[in-house]
């Protein structure tokens, strides 16, 4: 069966459901050790809204040699793949590109170990993506904090910024060449931690906001991260710092022992 097939085939079968878009990579590196960045391009990007970066999607992964036209059916019809929620880093409808960045861990999780192998042609089903996390840039001071798996979407919220905004941006990182060249205002004061066992709780974050000399005036938040530290700053900023909780972007993205799945039954419970 040709792949145009297998999409009729398996459009006839979602019966009214829009699929996943299946992206294509265009080409793949490691931007940092720990850190892949995979860039898709093709026409499934051409009605992506612009202004999406930072915004969560979900990416559903194929096996291991999966053709196109297995995984197509697959989507359609089951049983379900790997699925897992991640934030697009870049977009540019006119280049037709967006990337995604991986936190790399080798073959410890279906998405690292996909963009580990990945190279161009490869492929993967999409959805979405989602707003942004920070959408108003209103504030008198900015605190950004994110470990690798926030650092795309404070990236993006950092890029996104006024060029006059004035912060401090944080990033718990495994390695000192895990940092990043990252287009943020010059009144953002940045500050690289490393902590190099990530499997391993840290307070290194929550340390260093509290060393800070918090001014007067409107404050906003873009943390990202384990939740372990992200409740422990979430009740900093909300109930110590009374950051209003509208201008609180306090999220976590993952938690030490528990895959995607098990981290997200745990956050509905505790919602």
């Amino acid at each position: 069966m040709s792949v145009i097939s297998a999409i009729k085939s398996a459009a006839s079968a979602a019966a009214g459901r829009r699929l996943p878009r299946l992206l294509t990579v265009k080409q793949a590196w490691h931007l940092t050790p720990n850190m892949i960045r995979v860039v898709f391009a093709g026409p499934e990007l051409d009605d992506i809204p612009a202004g999406r970066e930072g915004g969560n999607c979900k990416l559903m992964l194929p096996e291991p040699h999966e053709t196109r036209e297995a995984f197509v059916e697959r989507l359609a019809s089951g049983p379900k793949p790997a699925t897992r929620t991640f934030t697009v880093r870049y977009h540019d409808p006119d280049a037709g590109e967006l990337a995604i960045d991986f936190v790399a861990h080798g073959d410890n999780g279906p998405a690292s170990a996909w963009a580990t192998r990945a190279v161009a042609g490869d492929f993967l089903g999409f959805a979405g993506p989602g707003a942004p996390k920070v959408t108003h840039f209103e504030a008198d001071w900015y605190l950004v904090a994110a470990d690798p798996s926030g650092i795309p979407v404070a990236a993006a919220t950092l890029e996104a910024m006024p060029r006059d905004a004035r912060g401090v941006a944080i990033f718990e990182i495994t390695a000192a060449e895990d940092k990043q060249d990252i287009d943020m205002p010059a009144g953002i004061t940045v500050h690289w931690l490393v902590h190099p066992d990530p499997a391993q709780p840290s307070d290194a974050q929550e340390t260093l906001i509290r060393s800070l000399a918090w001014p007067d005036g409107r404050i906003q938040t873009c943390i990202a991260g384990e939740s372990g530290v992200i409740r422990t700053l979430k009740a900093l900023c909300l109930k110590e710092k009374k950051v209003r909780r509208d201008d609180a972007c306090i999220s976590g993205y993952w938690k030490i022992g528990l895959v995607e799945d098990q981290h997200q039954k745990l956050k509905r419970t505790e919602a």
